[in-house]
């Protein structure tokens, strides 16, 4: 099988599954313990804190480790909301969001909190200036994802930042779990407030997560217990996980630069390739610019993204349609539908994310398998 759903999931660098496995069996201390087994633990997670803190231009002590994406997600969300009542209970957020934020956000909705939700443009960006217009005195929270784990649109972080520089109180959280590894990262010179990161989405265990907390801001923390990780986190810290994390990321933060380009010019290829049969429909910008190296995304209109995905793996093609945690639903794709899509598209969306073990002659001969399948199974695929 030629796998290519590395946004769902990628395969851990040999190098930190290695380290991960002798962590297991040498340093298994807890790391709140006095003694030296314990101190030995905290080390080595002070260690990784470190590390991520200076991949992301961070202090360590704005470093929070989960056990991924999803908990960052909701400890981001849920934590400023309770905190921050007080002051207000409008949130903004996007109708684009993975499913981690998106549910919180109606869970939100659901006890009280005014949501205003913004759909994207047609290329899939969310448009700074309706953030802008959402805008109100009691505004709390504004939620934006870095790299839409879908379409693999890159948002407008940057710009989003600025509009908030002068608006101190409210928080801006950032969901960059497709983002990590993929495009350079630093929250503090960003304006961002709160950041979410995911070990296995560059390569590194499952398990492993981490959240970007400005120093200063006030969070409520979702878990009680031990007050480890300054009480915003309980709970014993998964030491060989955290720091396989941390070595994942090093590496991956390393590699960025030439693996990159390479990624991207994969993507382009197939794209180009598949824009050639009338049937498909790219999706994203026309030029490609603002889209993340690492995800392809196209549409079928009237072939269900569930009988294609099914089609090309018996070709030999691990491929997905909309979101990991999504996958199996035969609804149409919300990301799609916010995007100004018909119904029929947003059920025919195929996502193909790439990774290292990936090659050019891969992209065509999947662009090949794809043509191949419409000619012969096309009409019954609707």
């Amino acid at each position: 099988m030629i796998y290519m759903d590395y946004a769902a999931s990628s395969p851990p660098y040999p190098e930190v599954a290695e380290t991960v496995g002798e962590l297991m069996l040498k340093y298994y201390g807890n790391p709140s313990s006095l003694h030296a087994a314990g101190a030995e633990a905290e080390k080595l997670i002070r260690a990784a804190a470190d590390v991520m803190a200076e991949r992301l231009g961070a202090d360590r002590r704005e470093i929070i480790f989960t056990s991924g994406g999803t908990e960052s997600n909701n400890l981001a969300i849920f934590g400023t909301a309770m905190a921050h009542a007080g002051r207000g209970r409008h949130l903004i957020v996007s109708n684009i969001e993975h499913p981690s934020v998106y549910e919180c956000f109606r869970t939100l909705e659901k006890r009280g909190f005014d949501v205003t939700w913004l759909n994207a443009d047609e290329t899939g960006a969310v448009r700074p200036e309706d953030v802008e217009a959402a805008l109100r005195d009691d505004t709390i929270l504004v939620s934006l994802m870095a790299v839409n784990n879908e379409t693999g649109r890159i948002q407008p972080i940057e710009r989003v930042a600025e509009l908030l520089r002068e608006r101190r109180k409210v928080v801006f959280h950032v969901d960059a779990v497709q983002a990590a590894g993929k495009i350079p990262l630093e929250p503090a010179r960003l304006g961002i407030d709160l950041m979410s990161l995911s070990a296995h989405k560059f390569h590194g265990p499952r398990g492993a997560g981490m959240l970007y907390k400005r120093n200063g801001l006030t969070l409520e923390p979702l878990m009680r217990g031990g007050g480890q990780q300054g009480g915003y986190r309980s709970g014993t810290e998964n030491t060989p996980a955290i720091v396989g994390m941390a070595k994942a990321f090093r590496m991956a933060t390393d590699r960025m630069k030439t693996e990159m380009p390479r990624l991207a010019a994969m993507r382009r290829g197939l794209l180009e390739k598949l824009a050639k049969d009338p049937r498909i429909r790219v999706t994203g910008t026309a030029d490609g610019s603002g889209m993340a190296p690492h995800i392809a995304h196209f549409r079928i209109p009237g072939v269900k993204a569930e009988a294609m995905v099914h089609f090309l793996e018996k070709e030999g093609f691990c491929v997905s349609s909309q979101s990991a945690c999504s996958s199996g639903e035969e609804k149409p794709s919300r990301v799609l539908l916010a995007m100004g899509l018909t119904e029929q598209e947003a059920k025919s969306g195929i996502r193909v994310s790439i990774g290292p073990e990936n090659t050019p002659e891969q992209m065509a001969s999947l662009a090949d398998a794809v043509v191949r399948i419409l000619d012969k199974y096309g009409s019954v695929m609707g």
